[in-house]
C-alpha cells in the first residue's frame, strides 16, 4: 500500500516518498549517493552536533543524514551491529542532552525527511519527521487552508514536537497535535537486534495501535526512530482534504500589553498574576466561549525591564473582539501601574502573526528550563516567592523569566488515557527559565538560580510539581533531568509519574514490545518493566 501499511514492513531503499513495502525484507539499503555520513573532519559536523541548547555538544563518530525510511533502517542496523549507542534528532531543540551524551557514537539526523503532503490512500496528511514547523504550517496553509495546533518556534522539528504532544496558540481551540494524529511510522529494533518498520494507527483494531498511542505524548527517542506522521482530525469523514484538519485562521485579533518594571509594585505583581490565573480558572472548559482565545504572559526578571502580555483569538471566532476586550480588562483590573504600551490589531495569521511570534534559537545560547502544568493558579505564597526571585538584585541575567502560557479548552476534552498525555485538566503551562547566556563560566550561577527558584515555588512538595489540586506534573517536551535526581526531587514521586501520570505502566509495556533491548534511551526515556 503506498504511503505505508499496517503491520511490520520494511521499505527498500528509495528516495521516493512512497515505496514498495517488502514484508519479508529486513535490511535497508546503505546510504549511497542520496545520503551522507558526516564525520568530525567534515566542515558540517559542528552544526549537526550542536542544537538549541549550546550547553550540550555531541561527539559522535558519525552523523548519518538520512533521506528515506530505508536509510534509517540501515543506520539503526549499523549502530546495533557495531555495538554503538544511537540517537536521533530532527530539529535539535531538545532542552537537555538526549542526543549529545558522550556515549552516543552514531547520530541519525532525519532533517532530510521533510516531505509534507497528502496521502490519498490513507486520506490523511503525511509529514516527515524531519520537517520543521514552518514548512508544515506553510505547506498545509498554502495547499489546503488547514493547520495543526503546534508551537510558534518555526525551526522546531516535528519528530520530537509531535511525539511529546505538541501544543501552541490554537490548542485551546483545536487540542494538541496528537489529538489529530492518525498514524505513525517508526523504525524499531527486535530482540534479535534487527531493525524493522512498523506503522501504528489510531484504529483500536490495529495490532500496532499501542505504538501509535505511545507516540501520542510519550516523548521522542524512547521507542524507535519516527520517520513520518499522518494527521487527520478524528471523525473527519470528508473526501475533501481541506476538511480533514482544523481550518487555518485567515486572520487573528491580537493585543500586546507591556509594562515596565519601573513603578510596578509588588502589589501590582500579585494583582497581575492573580488576575491572569483567575481568568484561566474561569475560561478553560472545552465548551467555554473563550476557548479559542490564547495568551502568553512573560514576566521577565527585573534586569530585563518588562512584563509582556500577548493575547490572540482567530478573528472569525464568535464575538472575537468582545472576548479579547473582556480578557484584557479582566487581567489589568485593579493594577495601579499603567502599561508603557498597549496595542491591538487584526493581522493575517500565516503572513504576520505566526512569524512575529517565532522565537529563533541564539547561535551561542545556553539554557535551563523547568516546567509545570497548573490546574489552578499559584497560591499567594508562591506568587510572593516568584516575585522575590524575579526581583533579586544579585541575579543579573535579563532573560530569566516566568512564562505562563494558556492551556485547557479543547485540550481538556480528551480523556487522560486516550493518548499518552495524561495532563488533561490543566489550564496553564508554566515555564521557569534562566533564559539565555553564552559563557560556560556563567552556568553555575544561572542554573543555580533557576533550580532554587523552581525548588522554592514547589518546596511544599519536595521541590517539584507533584500532582495535587493546583498542579499536575510536568511536560516531557520541556525535559528537565533534575526531576530524576533525588538532590532536586525530594518528593518521593518518580519523574515517570510527574511526566506521564498513570499512563506510565502502559508506556513501559509498549517499550517492552517494540524496544526490548533498550536501544533507544536517554535520561528521561521510558524504562523497560522491572525484569524486562
Amino acid at each position: 500500500m503506498p504511503g505505508g501499511v499496517r503491520g511490520d514492513t520494511v521499505w527498500r531503499a528509495s528516495t521516493r516518498e512512497k515505496g514498495t513495502p517488502m514484508a519479508e525484507t529486513r535490511q535497508g539499503a546503505a546510504p549511497g549517493e542520496s545520503s551522507d555520513i558526516v564525520t568530525p573532519a567534515d566542515a558540517r559536523y559542528p552544526a549537526l552536533t550542536e542544537g538549541y541548547n549550546h550547553r550540550f555538544v555531541g561527539t559522535p563518530d558519525e552523523v548519518w543524514l538520512v533521506r528515506d525510511t530505508a536509510q534509517v533502517v540501515a543506520a539503526v542496523e549499523n549502530a546495533v551491529a557495531t555495538g554503538r549507542r544511537v540517537a536521533v534528532r530532527s530539529g535539535g531543540h531538545c532542552f537537555e542532552d538526549f542526543t549529545t551524551t558522550p556515549d552516543i557514537r552514531l547520530l541519525i539526523d532525519v532533517s532530510g525527511l521533510d516531505h509534507v503532503g497528502f496521502d490519498a490512500e490513507r486520506r490523511a496528511f503525511v509529514v516527515g519527521a524531519g520537517a520543521r514547523l514552518e514548512k508544515v504550517y506553510r505547506s498545509l496553509h498554502a495547499g489546503w487552508g488547514v493547520t495543526i495546533p503546534g508551537g510558534t518556534c518555526f525551526d522546531v522539528g516535528v519528530g520530537g514536537h509531535f511525539a511529546g504532544g505538541g501544543y501552541g496558540p490554537l490548542s485551546r481551540r483545536d487540542g494538541l497535535v496528537v489529538d489529530h494524529l492518525e498514524a505513525v511510522e517508526v523504525v524499531v529494533v527486535d530482540g534479535d537486534g534487527r531493525a524493522r518498520v512498523v506503522v501504528g494507527s489510531r484504529d483500536p483494531g490495529d495490532p500496532h495501535h499501542d505504538l501509535w498511542w505511545a507516540h501520542a505524548g510519550g516523548g521522542g527517542g524512547t521507542f524507535g526512530v519516527v520517520t513520518r506522521y499522518w494527521l487527520r482530525t478524528p471523525g473527519a469523514l470528508s473526501l475533501d482534504p481541506s476538511e480533514l484538519l482544523p481550518p487555518a485562521p485567515a486572520a487573528v485579533r491580537r493585543r500586546d500589553v507591556v509594562w515596565s518594571w519601573d513603578g510596578f509594585s509588588e502589589q501590582d505583581f500579585h494583582t497581575l498574576l492573580r488576575n491572569y490565573f483567575t481568568w484561566y480558572e474561569e475560561n478553560s472548559a472545552p465548551d467555554s466561549p473563550s476557548a479559542p482565545l490564547w495568551s502568553n504572559l512573560i514576566v521577565m526578571h527585573r534586569a530585563g525591564s518588562v512584563l509582556m502580555l500577548t493575547s490572540v483569538i482567530p478573528d472569525d471566532a464568535p464575538d472575537a473582539e468582545k472576548l479579547l476586550g473582556a480578557h484584557i480588562e479582566a487581567i489589568v483590573s485593579n493594577l495601579s501601574a499603567a502599561p508603557m504600551s498597549d496595542t491591538g490589531e487584526v493581522v493575517p495569521w500565516m503572513e504576520s502573526w505566526m512569524p512575529s511570534y517565532n522565537w529563533p534559537a541564539d547561535p551561542a545560547g545556553r539554557y535551563k528550563h523547568k516546567a509545570a502544568y497548573l490546574r489552578r493558579g499559584h497560591t499567594d505564597g508562591q506568587i510572593a516567592t516568584i516575585y522575590r526571585y524575579l526581583t533579586m538584585p544579585e541575579h543579573l541575567n535579563p532573560m530569566g523569566c516566568l512564562v505562563l502560557t494558556g492551556f485547557g479548552g479543547q485540550v481538556n476534552a480528551v480523556a487522560p488515557d486516550a493518548t499518552a498525555v495524561a495532563q488533561r485538566d490543566a489550564i496553564i503551562k508554566a515555564s521557569y527559565s534562566t533564559g539565555m547566556w553564552t559563557e560556560r563560566e556563567e552556568d553555575e550561577a544561572n542554573i543555580g538560580w533557576v533550580r532554587a527558584f523552581y525548588g522554592e515555588v514547589f518546596q511544599h512538595s519536595g521541590g517539584v510539581p507533584v500532582p495535587d489540586g493546583v498542579v499536575d506534573g510536568s511536560y516531557i517536551s520541556y525535559p528537565d533531568g533534575d526531576l530524576a535526581d533525588p538532590e532536586w526531587n525530594r518528593s518521593g514521586m518518580g519523574w515517570e509519574e510527574l511526566y506521564f501520570g498513570g499512563n506510565y505502566p502502559r508506556l513501559q509495556r509498549v517499550k517492552q514490545r517494540f524496544d526490548p533491548g533498550d536501544v533507544f534511551r536517554h535520561a528521561l526515556s521510558v524504562r523497560l518493566p522491572s525484569g524486562g
